[in-house]
């Protein structure tokens, strides 16, 4: 079994900066990690090549310096990894990064099964896995909360939707988005991690791509774009009441008076 997991780095603070002309994040330079969604997509992966045999290629969009996270998805078990990068491709929304996407893994050949994480922690929209099924013209599923049934032909899932599960059956090649605590992803492996110091991490550039039409990548491919991004007002700070029952009862009376939530 072929299969493809699609991880992302994503700001390891609330601290970043945003670029005034476009509304995109700054992500040279900042503290980044590996999107934590993505760490079940991969752990699940992992699992069923050791249950069904096969390898696992990890893909990413993004700057050079993506290429540690490639290394570290090395030493958990990824057999290959492949990273997006190319000035063209900067300042892409939903659209164009899982059409990218969707383009990188066509250059790369076949595959069986594509793993996304449920969505990541910088955008949210939960949007990208199915996006690239879309591209691809291949069945999908999401918010998969378990792998029921592996065969060489078809994978069996089950989704958690809200209020129902329901069982989905899908023939290869297909996609899935896993849930958070599908599985507990496993911690980077020191003898791997000496075993694959050497192996090279591969790059596609725009050149690669099987559509070279500029109006489908980058800023120029986003129909969407964002007007502002902005940290959430910080929590007030606690208060203290000092005193007996009634000195404590009487300062938090006039607290919420003050504060109007009393009248």
């Amino acid at each position: 079994m072929k299969i493809i997991v699609c991880i992302k780095q994503v700001p390891a603070t609330s601290e970043v900066e945003v670029d005034p002309e476009n509304g995109t994040l700054k992500r040279l330079g900042s503290q980044t990690k590996t999107n934590p969604y993505d760490l079940f997509a991969l752990e699940t992966a992992l699992r069923l090549k050791e249950q069904a045999g096969g390898t696992v290629t990890v893909v990413t969009m993004g700057p050079p310096q993506a290429e540690q996270m490639m290394k570290d998805a090395y030493s958990m078990g990824a057999d290959d990894a492949v990273i997006l990068s190319d000035k063209k491709f900067a300042g892409s929304d939903v659209l164009a990064t899982s059409y990218t996407l969707a383009q990188g893994i066509h250059a790369l050949g076949g595959y069986d099964l594509i793993i996304c994480g449920r969505q990541t922690t910088d955008g949210d929209t939960a949007q990208i896995g199915p996006a690239i099924a879309e591209h691809l013209g291949i069945p999908h599923t999401a918010w998969v909360s378990e792998i029921c049934y592996v065969s060489e032909k078809t994978i069996s899932v089950r989704q958690d939707l809200f209020s129902i599960t329901q069982v989905s059956s899908m023939n290869y090649p297909c996609l899935i988005t896993v849930d958070k605590d599908i599985f507990v992803p496993r911690l980077p492996s020191y003898r791997l991690k000496k075993a694959t110091a050497d192996r090279p991490v591969r790059y596609l550039s725009f050149d690669d791509m099987p559509d070279k039409d500029l109006t489908r990548y980058g800023l120029v491919g986003s129909p969407t774009t964002v007007e502002r991004i902005f940290a959430p007002p910080g929590a007030e700070k606690q208060v203290y009441i000092a005193g007996d029952a009634a000195q404590k009862s009487r300062q938090l009376y006039d607290l919420l008076r003050k504060k109007k939530y009393l009248i």
